[in-house]
């Protein structure tokens, strides 16, 4: 029996627990995907900045060292550009087109020189013959018009063609310092109006003075003033008449900066309307806000003289061109002379009561 018990031993199982070391959490996922991010977000201004062309790197330099600058009058830069990625499709955001701020310089008219010739001769010999003809025709069947017509010039300039009512000591177009037009003054005008119907032109109404001032001092009244309103006055009469007010380009007043007798400023012959029958390249200059320089001008001369019977001016009388008839000057044949008048006479004639 003791034996027996010897033989069983008792087995004994030791469990040892280890603790635990609890819950980590994910705060080490959220340091993660934000280091992802930053390296996700730097290669990619990487790739940008290797994509991107040097004038939308100035755009953004610019922007980010003066921003109100570019934000207030604009720059090139980013904006300019149709799209940062290249290569990339169309962008949606300009389907509409892309205005930049500020000023946007806009393309000067060229004027082309080498159609000059061409372009004169085709408004010369169509648009202004026609016109003289009206005209003319019209003075002579008007017995009081027929007592205008030294007072009417006719020539070709760079702009077109040009129609010049100058003033008379015995006949002014206006009273000394007003703008109200005489009444044969106004025949003549309901006449070229009637003429300027007939073409398919469009015109420039030009006012001009002599050098006799006004006594309001240099806030008063001026010949400035009295030029630009007798030419809207001339305009108001070629519309009673009847003209296509879409005709009308533009009206002014060049006071006495221009004076039509370059040796007597003060003389009656100053004091004129101009009306200047545009051909389509001049149309085009005055749109686009342009004008010709010197060196045009001289190359339109050059221009001018190679085109046959275009080189005088054009005056009532037979259908001939010929040179413009200076005052006291001997008139040519079919052509009136206008009266010669001494400068200080011209003055004392526009300078009187009307401007003291």
């Amino acid at each position: 029996m003791a034996a027996a018990d010897k033989k069983i031993q008792p087995i004994i199982i030791k469990k040892i627990k280890k603790g635990g070391h609890g819950h980590h959490g994910g705060a080490w996922k959220i340091a993660y995907a934000d280091f992802v991010t930053a390296m996700m977000a730097f290669f990619l201004l990487m790739w940008l900045l290797g994509s991107t062309t040097k004038g939308d790197l100035k755009g953004i330099a610019d922007h980010f060292s003066t921003p109100l600058q570019v934000a207030m009058f604009g720059g090139s830069g980013s904006g300019d550009s149709s799209s940062i990625i290249r290569g990339g499709g169309e962008d949606l955001t300009r389907t509409t087109g892309q205005v930049k701020r500020g000023d946007v310089e806009q393309p000067k008219a060229k004027v082309n020189l080498q159609q000059l010739p061409e372009e004169m001769q085709k408004m010369t010999e169509a648009q202004a013959r026609k016109v003289r003809a009206l005209v003319e025709e019209a003075i002579e069947r008007n017995p009081r018009l027929r007592e205008l017509r030294n007072q009417v010039r006719m020539d070709v300039t760079p702009d077109g063609l040009r129609i010049q009512i100058v003033d008379d000591q015995n006949r002014p177009m206006f009273d000394s310092g007003s703008a109200v037009v005489k009444p044969y003054m106004r025949e003549l005008l309901g006449e070229i109006a009637r003429a300027l119907n007939e073409v398919d032109a469009r015109v420039t109404l030009t006012g001009h003075t002599d050098t006799a001032p006004f006594s309001g001092g240099e806030r008063g009244y001026s010949n400035w003033e009295l030029s630009a309103d007798r030419a809207n006055a001339s305009r108001r009469e070629l519309l009673a008449a009847g003209m296509d007010e879409r005709k009308i380009l533009r009206v002014m007043g060049l006071a006495a900066v221009v004076p039509f007798d370059q040796n007597s400023p003060g003389a009656p012959i100053n004091r004129r309307i101009s009306i200047v029958v545009m051909n389509s390249m001049a149309e085009r200059r005055v749109l686009s806000g342009t004008e010709l320089q010197a060196s045009d001008i001289q190359e339109f001369e050059k221009a001018l003289s190679r085109v046959p019977g275009l080189g005088g001016s054009i005056v009532p009388g037979p259908p001939v061109l010929v040179p413009p008839v200076q005052p006291g000057a001997a008139a040519p044949a079919g052509a009136a002379a206008v009266p010669a008048a001494p400068a200080a006479e011209a003055a004392s004639a526009e300078g009187a009561a009307a401007k003291r």
